[in-house]
């Protein structure tokens, strides 16, 4: 059995390909089932959010290499394998394990600490459980993820004041035209990043607020919490005309804002300054429109020193949290020890037992003049002489001290006994 992992994230891969990679709720299902029917995974969740797509799988041949996971990344993107050079990481077991907590907790976001990760986690978990396509160990490897970040925000500092795109867009909102009272904005979406930058707004007194969305009921109910006015959605062109700020974030294959549509509302403005936040993955707003005069576009990979000072604020609580994840990447290694531990004693019990009833028929002719009792007898003693040849092995591995020297002695087994080929029939 070996859990492994595959994906790209802010650290590996731009903004550019990340959209392209990103997965969406219908794709993840897609994705999982394709890999459970022929890509050789036993149990998989895919977790895709703005910063990375992850695919995690668990697979009983741990011998296999990660070529066809990559080249099955590239192709569901409709992407060459070469254009995933230097961008996809691949990490199995122990590894692969310590990313996911990591990324659980924060630790590995591009905003430290960041709010929305952890219940993406468990979005990508609850969606992979519901359509069948976990397991007992991934059940077990996301539960305890789950756990590991709710303890480091329980436990530590990191979640303290937490920082999301959301509250670092509006950030820089309020380092271009200062105090936001009396500005306005605009904001395309009704879903928990919107919410969260209309929150943020609403903090700094923004003075109008205006929200577009296909879903006008999520609209209405969002300005209604906000004190803000919701604009059909097919009114957008129109409504580009008024704020200083638009914040996007919509879920999209496409730009929802093209350049012609942000060049004609910008002629209507007479060039007055409009600050675009582009939250969404893929974008929303077309990049082309970044040349307009008077027009600021950031993206996701645009809040750069934001993150850095973000960062520079939490780095002390670093060593606490990864204190917390390092324990419960113990815990949950020592499960997945003892499970292996059973799995490698229960296949060689099978193995061993196969040859021995092998050799019993092979010995027809010499055990034909047994009486039934007889033959049973033999059947008997052959059957406790397995039991006392595996003894040795299983209390070997009860004995070992720690989960890493169990998985060592578990590779042993499999490795001399050639478990890990095809079964015996």
């Amino acid at each position: 059995m070996q859990i492994i992992l595959i994906g790209l994230n802010h650290r590996t891969a731009p903004v550019a390909l990340r959209e392209r990679t990103a997965f969406s709720s219908e794709d993840a299902q897609r994705a999982t089932a394709e890999l459970r029917q022929a890509g050789g995974l036993e149990e998989a969740v895919i977790l895709s959010t703005c910063n990375r797509s992850e695919l995690y799988g668990v697979r009983h041949d741990t011998r296999g290499d990660s070529a066809n996971l990559e080249l099955f990344f590239a192709d569901f993107h409709g992407l060459s394998r070469p254009q995933l050079d230097g961008c996809l990481y691949v990490h199995s077991d122990r590894e692969a394990v310590d990313h996911l907590f990591r990324v659980a907790a924060g630790l590995d976001s591009q905003l430290l600490g960041e709010a929305e990760v952890l219940g993406q986690v468990r979005e990508a978990y609850r969606r992979a459980a519901d359509a069948g396509s976990t397991g007992p160990v991934l059940n077990r490897l996301f539960q305890a993820a789950i756990e590991a970040g709710r303890r480091v925000r329980a436990e530590t500092e990191l979640g303290t004041r937490p920082m999301s795109a959301a509250s670092a867009g509006i950030k820089l909102a309020e380092r271009v035209f200062g105090d936001l009272g009396g500005h306005s904005a605009l904001l395309l979406g009704a879903g928990e990043v919107a919410e969260q930058a209309a929150e943020h707004l609403r903090q700094r007194k923004i003075k109008r607020l205006w929200i577009a969305a296909r879903g006008r009921d999520r609209a209405d109910a969002l300005a209604a919490r906000y004190e803000g006015a919701s604009i059909p959605w097919d009114e957008l062109p129109r409504a580009l005309l008024q704020p200083d700020v638009l914040v996007a974030s919509v879920s999209a294959e496409q730009p929802v804002v093209s350049r012609a549509m942000l060049a004609e509302a910008m002629r209507a403005r007479n060039n007055r300054s409009l600050l675009l936040l582009d939250l969404g993955l893929p974008r929303n707003i077309d990049p082309a429109a970044a040349d307009l005069y008077n027009l600021y576009l950031y993206d996701l990979d645009s809040l750069t020193e934001i993150v850095a000072q973000n960062r520079r604020a939490r780095e002390r609580e670093i060593p606490r949290a990864e204190a917390v994840v390092e324990g419960q990447v113990s815990k949950f290694e020592a499960w997945r020890a003892g499970r292996a531990g059973r799995d490698v004693l229960d296949d060689l019990r099978a193995r061993l037992d196969a040859r021995r009833r092998r050799l019993l028929e092979s010995q027809g002719g010499a055990l034909a003049g047994l009486a039934p009792e007889e033959r049973a007898e033999v059947e008997r003693l052959t059957g406790r002489l397995l039991d006392e040849l595996l003894e040795e092995p299983a209390d070997r591995l009860r004995r070992a001290r720690t989960g890493r020297e169990r998985m060592q002695l578990v590779e042993t087994l499999r490795n001399l006994f050639g478990l890990d080929s095809e079964k015996e029939r």
